[in-house]
């Protein structure tokens, strides 16, 4: 899964997969692990997505280094953990905190965000950043009350 703006390098790929024959069920791309990193984050998005991620992280137990980029790479019986119900920039997090919730084996892989080659970005931090912001509290609400 990733973003089809052409800033996903297909070449990250073998280390993704490797990271499934190694027995993990889901492997989520990190641009702030050591080796990974973007050409496009803003200083703004930056520091929203590292206050998402520690929140995340406190509230469910992870440790989540980037939550809110989108280049993954799961088992097909990971889609019987999340039922997507939303349509934003909110779908990492809120896939990221499910796959969590169903406790399956997650892994963290560096990888690089380059600029996009097609398209315009229609992220708005401030309107997006609150969007994710409430699905933390909705799942973390949700998981609660099971």
């Amino acid at each position: 899964m990733l973003d089809a703006d052409g800033s996903a390098n297909p070449y990250e790929i073998p280390r993704f997969i490797e990271a499934l024959f190694n027995g993990n069920d889901f492997a989520k791309g990190s641009r702030f692990l050591k080796g990974g990193g973007s050409y496009d984050i803003t200083l703004l998005r930056r520091l929203g997505n590292l206050g998402l991620s520690t929140l995340v992280n406190l509230l469910f137990g992870t440790k989540f280094s980037d939550l809110c980029y989108g280049y993954n790479v799961f088992w097909r019986h990971c889609l019987d953990y999340v039922e997507i119900d939303c349509d934003g920039f909110e779908v990492e997090t809120f896939i990221n905190i499910r796959m969590h919730k169903a406790k399956l084996k997650i892994a963290e892989i560096p990888s690089i965000e380059y600029p996009r080659i097609y398209g315009q970005s229609n992220l708005n931090t401030i309107r997006d950043g609150w969007r994710v912001l409430k699905t933390i509290v909705k799942e973390r609400v949700s998981a609660s009350s099971q």
